[in-house]
């Protein structure tokens, strides 16, 4: 597939990749970790700032082991009726526990991308993934969205500052905790940032069920920032306009769509398939 009119540059041997960032740090609001499987990966790892466990009276069987975890870490831990953790859970399905940390902080996106790679020919040689959600609404997508985007080794992630799902109880639950493990930066307009990625080096492309490339005919083997649409309208014009390349999902059956986090799943995986 001829590949947009943007200027190529030569290959390059590719050095180790750098780690990205892969902890969230703390602001002045709370955030709330609310299940067993979310409480517990925060409790393993050194740099998940835990500041309370809440448990029922007399936890038996997992949440005692929970509890013995959070004494181990030196995490306060506090026993409280089944009601007040409904409250602390703001809706979420809390399992018997909740946990509070220092808020997940929005990174500086040209900070972000500064740590990710700090030249044009970094960005080349490295060839780094990062997903821009563009307007997606649903909590537990943006959190399964995050937990792929980790599996797959994507280096950042970028959300809109308006209309679009927060990273709160819902999503960091809904990604399995993983949500502490990847540096979120938030800007002021998608557009813009898409603008910002092809000026350093960065392919953004677009997931858009119209396209008319495939994403096994596209190729990823480049600076790539992935943009996926929200569940409703997909990607905004402004975004669309902005991408050097839009891709889709063959489908096979009757259904008009793919869910948002599980099309971008597909997508993170056959980008990284591309660099085997």
């Amino acid at each position: 597939m001829p590949d947009p009119a943007r200027p190529s540059s030569p290959p390059r041997p590719l050095p180790t990749p750098r780690t990205a960032p892969r902890h969230a740090t703390p602001t002045g609001e709370t955030t709330v970790l609310a299940g067993r499987n979310p409480v517990r990966e925060a409790l393993e790892r050194d740099d998940a700032r835990l500041e309370k466990v809440y448990l029922p009276r007399n936890p038996a069987g997992p949440l005692a082991d929970l509890h013995r975890l959070a004494r181990a870490a030196g995490v306060p831990v506090q026993f409280v009726p089944h009601q007040r953790l409904d409250v602390l859970a703001r809706g979420a399905n809390h399992q018997g526990v909740v946990a509070t940390l220092a808020g997940l902080e929005y990174r500086d996106f040209d900070e972000m991308l500064g740590e990710i790679a700090p030249t044009r020919d970094d960005v080349e040689a490295l060839r780094p993934i990062l997903v821009l959600l563009d307007g997606l609404e649903d909590p537990y997508n943006v959190g399964a969205i995050l937990r792929s985007c980790v599996a797959a080794g994507a280096a950042g992630v970028v959300v809109p500052a308006h209309g679009a799902a927060p990273i709160g109880a819902v999503a960091l639950k809904a990604s399995a905790g993983t949500a502490l493990m990847i540096p979120v930066a938030r800007v002021p307009k998608l557009a813009d940032a898409c603008e910002q990625l092809k000026e350093r080096g960065y392919w953004v492309v677009g997931a858009a069920g119209e396209a008319e490339v495939a994403h096994t005919a596209y190729d990823w083997d480049r600076p790539t920032a992935l943009v996926v649409g929200g569940e409703g309208g997909g990607l905004s014009v402004t975004v669309r306009k902005a991408c050097d390349a839009l891709v889709r999902i063959p489908l096979r059956g009757p259904a008009e769509s793919l869910n948002a986090s599980v099309a971008a799943g597909i997508l993170l995986f056959e980008a990284v398939r591309n660099r085997a």
